[in-house]
């Protein structure tokens, strides 16, 4: 196979360069910029009792002399969480100082809500405060750690992004960084799982007209640049989607103008270059009208993120890779277009996928399955470790779950305990759901074909049987499929997300390598 070579490193500009040699110039000329500070603050453990300080709190306080615990006892009742107040003219440094709720401190994992809720208050907290120094239009804010510098440094991150590219008036730009020298490590772990996160939300917010499926690859491309010498991206022609089989993947594309894209991505971080890679498979549907079977035009915009498993499963690989995890991973996105026009498929056609087995296309707008159907098939070419493919798949993953959880179908229970526990962690959370021979059976009593495209009982179990229907193109012992439909957008439901595409769950895929980069033993 022929690949395309990386793009050179665009040249560093000179500023960036001294930058770079002098990181102490970076922190004088940050300073000599108005700067905000933001301080965490615990709920007392007594009922309507004073918010107790952070330690970076307390040394605030302490230089202040006192004043800042004064103010905030004077200026109402105590702090609730995720709640912020605003000082100004404490100190000459820092002309304005946000105090931030955490909610109780050391409250741990919740084993009800499936997270670590000081992670969480943290990020939420930390979000609420980065945008108040936000709306006050001061250009830098050095964030306390709050006792997780990581999560802080992915609130701050997380809460600070929105998608403005084609605006002309934008908000103002905030630069966050660490208050103090300790956990510095976990600050810059913090931003690069959030830069993460932020990839994937840029890909999926972008319209269609701009990231079409080839614009896509060249732009993850582009960002893996900086990665050329272990990293190899191939960018597959609709010639060699062809050579390869792929009938299902085709059958939806040659419905659009747009070519059809088959990305590959190889990031080599293993110690042996020839060890079990884990392989992401990523949905990478730029834009679904829902070809003949066409959808409502109400809300139809929206599907400019139908390619948000690609978009995730690449900025995971992105963020792997710039965190040198010690681990192969192969990334695989079928890239195009399912359009309505007189190439189109369909209802009642019948196509051929990569294994052979032809599927009965009954719902032209259950597309994102025939594509994953080709790339699965492919995947196995790698002897992986695991194979965890996500896609925005049914309407009704959102139905069973919205968007507090990502829905898991997966025949391997070491994969699932990975999963469930990176979750857990990221607070972007997963939940199991069945992969019963209940639901292969509606998919596979098909008239005209091995298979049917949709469920014979129509809406009943649409996530199951779409996951029972991708399971007859795995043979690997250890796959999941990630249904990630209900998490594709938030309103106002993740507090450090603004409203828009989400972007999740990157951050638990990231976290999830790493995990696995940790573990040695792989079950047969």
């Amino acid at each position: 196979h022929t690949s395309k070579p990386l793009p050179v490193a665009a040249p560093v500009p000179a500023t960036h360069a001294v930058l770079a040699v002098c990181p102490n110039l970076l922190s004088a000329l940050t300073r000599a910029l108005p700067q905000g500070l933001l301080l965490g603050a615990y709920a007392s453990e007594e009922e309507g009792g004073a918010a107790q300080l952070s330690a970076a709190g307390d040394a605030f306080d302490s230089r202040v002399s006192g004043r800042l615990r004064e103010l905030l006892a004077a200026c109402g009742p105590p702090l609730k969480k995720g709640k912020a107040r605003i000082f100004h003219g404490l100190h000459q440094d820092f002309p304005s100082v946000v105090v931030v709720g955490l909610g109780k401190k050391n409250a741990g994992v919740n084993d009800q809500e499936n997270w670590d809720e000081d992670k969480e208050n943290i990020r939420a907290a930390v979000a609420v405060g980065c945008r108040q120094i936000q709306d006050l239009e001061i250009p830098c804010v050095e964030v306390d750690p709050c006792g997780d510098a990581q999560a802080a440094a992915e609130g701050a991150v997380l809460g600070l992004h929105e998608y403005n590219e084609l605006k002309q008036k934008k908000k103002p730009v905030v630069t966050p960084q660490l208050h103090g020298s300790a956990g510095n490590e976990a600050w810059q772990k913090g931003v690069i799982y959030a830069e993460g996160q932020n990839l994937a939300r840029y890909l999926m917010e972008a319209p269609a007209n701009y990231i079409t499926p080839i614009k896509f690859a060249e732009y993850i491309e582009q960002k893996l640049g900086n990665f050329a010498s272990n990293v190899k991206v191939h960018i597959r022609p609709e010639s060699w989607i062809a050579t390869q089989q792929m009938g299902a993947f085709l059958s939806v594309a040659k419905g659009s103008a747009e070519p059809p894209i088959f990305l590959e991505i190889h990031y080599l971080g293993g110690a042996n270059a020839n060890d079990s890679p884990l392989v992401f498979v990523g949905k990478g549907v730029t834009f679904d009208s829902g070809g003949i079977s066409l959808k409502p035009s109400s809300g139809m915009d929206a599907m400019r993120a139908d390619m948000g498993g690609a978009a995730t499963v690449c900025s995971a690989i992105v963020t792997a890779a710039a965190l040198n995890l010690p681990l192969n991973i192969i990334g695989l996105a079928p890239l195009c277009e399912n359009m309505p026009s007189g190439k189109a498929n369909k209802p009642g056609d019948v196509v051929r996928a990569k294994n052979g087995k032809t599927i009965q296309v009954d719902n032209t707008d259950a597309e994102g399955r025939l594509l994953l159907a080709d790339a699965l098939c492919y995947a196995h070419n790698f002897n992986a470790r695991a194979i965890v493919n996500a896609a925005t798949l049914t309407g009704a993953m959102d139905v069973a779950l919205g968007s507090a959880a990502t829905g898991v179908f997966t025949n391997s229970s070491w994969l699932w305990n990975h999963l469930y526990e990176a979750s857990i962690v990221t607070g972007d959370r997963v939940w199991r759901m069945p992969l019963f021979e209940h639901y292969t059976k509606q998919v596979t009593d098909c008239p005209l074909a091995d298979l049917s495209n949709i469920g014979k009982y129509s809406r009943a179990g649409g996530a199951c049987t779409a996951a029972a229907f991708l399971r007859e193109f795995v043979t690997a012992p250890h796959w999941a499929h990630l249904d990630i439909a209900g998490v594709m957008a938030n309103k106002d439901e993740v507090p450090y997300l603004r409203k828009g595409m989400a972007g999740r769950p990157t951050r638990t895929l990231v976290e999830f390598a790493a995990r696995l980069s940790q573990d040695s033993h792989n079950p047969k």
